[in-house]
């Protein structure tokens, strides 16, 4: 889709977990409306920096950092780059999770660990440090209305429990009371904090459950808009809420499901 290229013109964001999938259809459409991007990547070291030039390319501005975000030290190196290199930061995008799938008597402490490392303890630290930036710069109203906007990446598994996926769904219902927590002590700070919850999109980590037709056919069981979603899907929502048209928008977890999580199981058995 064709993005306002001043919608985000001035502001500076930083999107973790942005080398591949949704974080870097998110990286893309901020740059594309008009902010300067920070691509994090923990190790796809090339993908980020293809993401990078293809910015550039387009006369936008983009800079890889390299962060484990589960590390204190590493989220704070990282920090200092972005504000080294862009002067301040005005939207932070927690994008960065994974899976350690397993069933539940045979979860390991090391998997349980892992998985509430990068998607729950990681989205707290880099919140953390950018809501202190925010802080000590405050609103310019020039830039935006806002003083900051984070926004959460979650996941429809933080309402929908997942049988032999345990440390995930904890991990996406903790950042939904972490989201709103946060909302509620920084919203007179004028910083909005939000989520986004994406449904079945289709990324590498789930390629299997929509890349063969009989694969793609069960997943639709699910999904009442009869569609699997798009990472673009995910990249517009984040436009919207960065940008000061959501300014009204606090503490909110948008649902970009197709309708996943109105129980499709009930439609013919009400």
């Amino acid at each position: 889709m064709a993005y306002s290229p001043y919608l985000l013109k001035g502001q500076k964001a930083l999107v973790t977990g942005a080398s591949s999938g949704i974080g870097e259809a998110i990286a893309r459409s901020l740059a594309s409306s008009g902010a300067s991007v920070v691509v994090n990547y923990h190790s796809e070291a090339e993908a980020a920096h293809k993401i990078v030039n293809d910015i550039q390319a387009a006369n936008g501005e983009a800079i890889a950092i390299q962060a484990d975000v589960s590390k204190e030290e590493e989220v704070k190196a990282m920090f200092s780059k972005t504000l080294q290199h862009f002067g301040t930061i005005d939207i932070l995008v927690n994008n960065a999770g994974l899976q350690k799938d397993s069933p539940f008597v045979d979860m390991t402490l090391e998997q349980w660990n892992a998985v509430i490392g990068i998607n729950l303890t990681g989205q707290f630290l880099c919140a953390r440090e950018a809501a202190k930036e925010f802080l000590r710069r405050g609103v310019q109203p020039q830039i935006s209305s806002a003083a900051g906007k984070i926004i959460c990446i979650s996941s429809v598994h933080e309402v929908i429990p997942w049988s032999g996926h345990v440390n995930y769904a904890a991990s996406k219902g903790g950042i939904n009371m972490m989201m709103r927590s946060i909302a509620q002590e920084l919203a007179p700070h004028k910083i909005r904090v939000n989520s986004i919850a994406p449904g079945a999109i289709k990324t590498p980590i789930n390629q299997s459950a929509w890349d063969t037709p009989q694969a793609e056919a069960k997943l639709l069981q699910l999904i009442p808009a009869k569609r699997v979603g798009e990472v673009e899907d995910i990249g517009k929502v984040a436009v919207w809420l960065a940008s000061d048209d959501s300014d009204y928008v606090n503490g909110a977890t948008l649902f970009v499901d197709g309708g996943m999580t109105l129980y499709p199981g009930f439609t013919a058995n009400g």
